[in-house]
């Protein structure tokens, strides 16, 4: 099975999404992923960068952020690995619980799980690595 790989290293800056949002997309274009998933994949990929740039790295531009991309022919994998201290998965709340409803953030993580085939972290001394996987088909 054959395996493409792409790299970005980028710095904390914001700004930046939008710019990489287009690079993970013309990968999927040219990776044969059905378009119908491409609004999946762009929402996810943007709010796990832009997580990883404000509550990982705190916008520090000093700190990078490592982009990684695998594909084969049935798979999209998507690492994003920041500098942060990592969070605890278990400590954030539910969106869909009542008390939570209103909240003006937290839906993030339930959102990208919603969308994504699969989505973990891996949490180390050096920083957090956020995992997308999107089937090509």
């Amino acid at each position: 099975m054959s395996i493409k790989t792409y790299y970005k290293e980028i710095q904390s800056i914001p700004e930046i999404v939008p710019e990489l949002d287009n690079f993970v997309i013309d990968i999927a274009k040219r990776s044969g992923m059905n378009p119908e998933k491409f609004n999946n994949l762009s929402l996810s990929f943007s709010e796990a960068l832009s997580n990883s740039i404000i509550h990982g790295n705190k916008c520090d531009p000093q700190k990078k952020i490592k982009i990684t991309i695998d594909v084969n022919e049935q798979k999209m994998i998507i690492k994003i690995k920041d500098e942060g201290k990592g969070f605890d998965l278990k400590s954030v709340p539910d969106p869909t619980k009542d008390e939570n409803i209103l909240k003006e953030s937290g839906r993030g993580i339930h959102i990208m799980k919603s969308f994504l085939d699969d989505l973990y972290y891996n949490f180390s001394e050096d920083g957090t690595e956020t995992v997308l996987v999107l089937n090509l088909k």
